[in-house]
């Protein structure tokens, strides 16, 4: 199957279920696009037993798309741009202690945490997985995932407050993860389980450090360009070839793309705005961004749903995701927690909002394609599994209930800004 007719697939699956959605379901977009695909996912599974054939066929065509490189290489940037193109730094700003405490912190705590429990969850349950891979999960999983949280927390009506520091931390632990996870996989691949802490620190630096410089960089070179010129074509046209060549840049120079794609949308978003752009122009730039937000949104979670095909499933691993849920939970009360308790004036964060920003960490599309760029083995299988079981939890059962839980806990929008 060449490349333009899976697009024309996957654009037309997405466009379908965004209509059955917006009609029957009702769901927010996110959720509701993942539900459908999961369905279609688990019709297309059952059919290895009832059409043996096609089933392989599509497996294989799934198989050879090698989704996780089309998230990660092509996707994200534009992704992590567009949202973060739309967030007002001014929100950002206010909450940005406990967003950094959460990015870079919770995220090292958090991995460590999640390996050492799954370690001894696997092992008790008879799966045979090295710690290092344990570790490779830990990470790949410790970051709310930026896509999700997005698409859901805008519809949810949570509080300005919690608003920004869940979607905060979202857009900048990703890339932290990114650059934990390569770290990491780079061990795996040398077939070592002992961490060189010095290339670990010094990569660590490089990427992080890295893609937040660049990220600068290309918004201050970008700012100056929209500034100098007033034609809305022109002007589209420069931030999509900014984030397609510094994505592909970033690749390059073993830099944080990530990174650099959330502090470039960031500049773009909030940096002397009115004087790079005319009203006409910063209307057609959030506009173009918007639908471009939407379409990959679309494509991403449908994708994501067709991963179920190419997972061979044991009971084992099953109940492993299942405890592995628990396991993602109780790592984030300890990493929102920990900090609330430790430095209370830091934070400032009250009990109520501290169970809002548990809830709130969802987990999406990122994590999926980190799994899948995994080496072939067992371990693969059994990570592939578990990742999908908590990425369905999250979105489903999260995401469907963060409204009600905001709510509950009297910090919805409405009651926050009323007193």
């Amino acid at each position: 199957m060449n490349s333009y007719l899976l697009l024309v697939i996957l654009m037309s699956l997405s466009a379908a279920f965004a209509y059955i959605n917006y009609r029957v379901i009702k769901l927010p977009f996110v959720i509701g696009l993942f539900l459908l695909s999961t369905i279609l996912s688990l019709v297309v599974l059952s059919s290895k037993i009832w059409d043996v054939a096609h089933f392989s066929e599509i497996k294989s065509i799934i198989v050879h798309t090698d989704i996780s490189r089309i998230i990660l290489q092509v996707m994200l940037g534009f992704l992590l741009f567009a949202g973060s193109l739309h967030i007002n730094w001014t929100d950002i700003k206010s909450q940005l202690k406990p967003i950094s405490l959460f990015a870079v912190g919770g995220v090292m705590l958090s991995t460590i945490i999640i390996a050492g429990m799954l370690y001894e969850v696997c092992h008790l349950l008879g799966a045979d997985i090295g710690f290092i891979y344990c570790l490779v999960f830990g990470a790949l999983i410790s970051p709310t995932d930026p896509i999700a949280v997005l698409g859901i927390l805008t519809k949810a009506k949570v509080s300005k407050k919690i608003e920004s520091t869940i979607i905060g931390e979202s857009l900048f632990n990703d890339g932290i993860g990114v650059v934990v996870f390569i770290a990491l996989l780079e061990t795996l691949k040398l077939g070592s389980d002992k961490i060189n802490f010095s290339h670990f620190g010094i990569s660590f630096l490089q990427e992080a450090g890295g893609g937040i410089f660049f990220g600068l960089l290309l918004g201050y070179i970008l700012f100056k360009l929209l500034e100098s010129i007033d034609n809305y074509e022109t002007e589209v046209l420069l931030t999509i070839a900014f984030v397609m060549l510094g994505y592909t840049l970033s690749s390059f120079f073993q830099l944080s793309g990530a990174l650099a794609m959330v502090i470039m949308g960031l500049m773009v978003g909030n940096y002397k705005q009115n004087k790079a752009m005319s009203d006409t122009t910063l209307e057609y730039v959030h506009k173009f961004w918007e639908l471009i937000d939407v379409i990959l949104n679309a494509i991403l979670f449908i994708s994501i749903g067709f991963v179920l095909v190419v997972i061979d499933f044991k009971t084992t691993y099953f109940f492993i995701g299942l405890f592995t849920i628990l396991i993602v939970l109780l790592s984030r009360v300890i990493i929102v927690y920990l900090p609330k308790i430790i430095l209370p004036k830091f934070t400032n964060i009250n009990n109520k909002e501290a169970k809002l920003i548990v809830w709130g960490g969802l987990r999406g599309g990122l994590s999926i394609a980190l799994v899948l760029s995994l080496p072939k083995s067992e371990a693969k299988q059994i990570l592939m599994i578990v990742t999908y079981i908590c990425v369905v939890f999250s979105i489903l059962v999260q995401g469907l209930t963060i409204e009600k839980v905001a709510k509950h806990l009297n910090i919805n929008y409405t009651a926050h800004n009323t007193g």
